[in-house]
């Protein structure tokens, strides 16, 4: 056959292999996409995601064949937990635990900032889901990406494209989802209460201490947990220690930057016309967005104890921050708490509980791998 009228041909089975289920999917990378670019919702995440799913519903790409780049990607970065594990590194040299560590007592806000994980898992095992399953849906109210697709990865692999893609879109949607269950849940007294500004300084000695010490009693008391948390310690080490400043930085933007990127795109090819148009991706979506708002609103009853109890000096807006999602959570409550008072600055306190958050979430991970497992 003349080589053009093959090419020809081949071009049109290229056409006629596109799908409805592939266009679908094809168009909810390109909203990914849209999303990224023009909202600025997380573009980190959702761009390398929404490109990933765009070419892996292309049909016959060898990008996405059994030895193409994003299976390599997928086998290597995903199925062997490499790229979240590199990325908690990254996440901890960005955070500053210094807030928390000059008020440790917040730390119960992030513990009431998990609940969400487990009304969730309760709920999806009365629907039927078997208990990896239902555990695997759960996490994603830990608002972390990388301990959902951590978790997943271990207990339901076969649930990780909408669990990976429900996480990091609700991450990026914090903005859009909190406010109003905010706003709902307290009263503009309550959102206008001011906090005391935390003077305590924290020595470096301590803020040195406290990785290490995570490190090893979180191992001890929750084994499961110790891969997530001792990567974010060790980032956090490398950023307190002082001596391994280029380790540092390259933690906070070289490192986490590629494995983002890298994890996007395997995440993206996950999202196949044959694995995620099912009734169960729907579900999967709609439970994730509950345990977000159950968080969210336990959180808040548990700040508005807190008012309460203290008399009106905890801003119960913090209880919203306990979710692992940094520095979003902490910035948006920070932010809500100025717009009712313009002299209201709790953004060390939302910071703390934000950081409180993140501790949790990866403890609340290990305890559901060691229930489960």
């Amino acid at each position: 056959m003349n080589p053009f009228l093959s090419g020809l041909l081949d071009l049109l089975n290229g056409f006629q292999a596109i799908t409805p289920a592939k266009l679908l999917m094809i168009t909810a990378g390109l909203l990914l996409v849209y999303l990224a670019i023009a909202k600025q919702y997380e573009p980190v995440l959702l761009l390398p995601i929404g490109f990933g799913c765009i070419v892996t519903n292309l049909p016959f790409s060898a990008l996405s064949g059994e030895h193409g780049f994003l299976t390599l990607l997928y086998q290597t970065g995903i199925v062997t937990e490499l790229f979240p594990l590199l990325i908690f590194i990254g996440v901890g040299a960005m955070i500053d635990f210094s807030p928390l560590l000059s008020k440790p007592s917040l730390l119960v806000f992030g513990a009431a900032g998990q609940f969400g994980i487990f009304g969730t898992l309760i709920l999806a095992t009365l629907l039927g889901y078997p208990i990896p399953q239902a555990a695997s849906i759960g996490v994603i109210g830990a608002i972390d990406g990388p301990t959902s697709i951590y978790v997943a990865s271990k207990l339901a692999p076969e649930l990780l494209a909408p669990i990976a893609v429900a996480a990091y879109s609700y991450m990026s949607l914090i903005p859009v989802i909190q406010p109003p269950i905010m706003r709902w849940v307290t009263n503009k007294r309550e959102r206008a209460a001011k906090m005391a500004y935390i003077e305590k300084p924290v020595s470096k000695t301590t803020r040195v201490i406290f990785p290490l010490g995570v490190t090893i009693l979180v191992s001890i008391i929750v084994p499961d947990a110790a891969p997530l948390i001792s990567m974010l310690m060790l980032g956090n080490l490398l950023r307190e220690s002082g001596v391994v400043e280029r380790l540092s930085k390259a933690a906070q933007n070289e490192i986490i930057n590629v494995s983002t990127l890298f994890l996007g795109l395997a995440i993206g090819s996950t999202m196949s016309a044959e694995n995620f148009i099912r009734l169960d991706t729907l579900i999967v979506l709609l439970l994730g967005l509950l345990a977000f708002a159950l968080d969210t609103f336990v959180g808040l009853l548990f700040g508005k104890f807190a008012y309460w109890l203290t008399k009106g000096k905890i801003n119960p807006l913090i209880g919203a921050a306990g979710i692992s999602a940094f520095p979003m959570a902490g910035r948006l409550a920070a932010q809500i708490a100025n717009d009712e008072n313009p002299d209201n600055f709790i953004i060390m306190q939302a910071m703390a509980t934000n950081t409180a958050g993140q501790i949790a979430s990866v403890i609340a991970g290990g305890v559901l791998l060691a229930l489960v497992r």
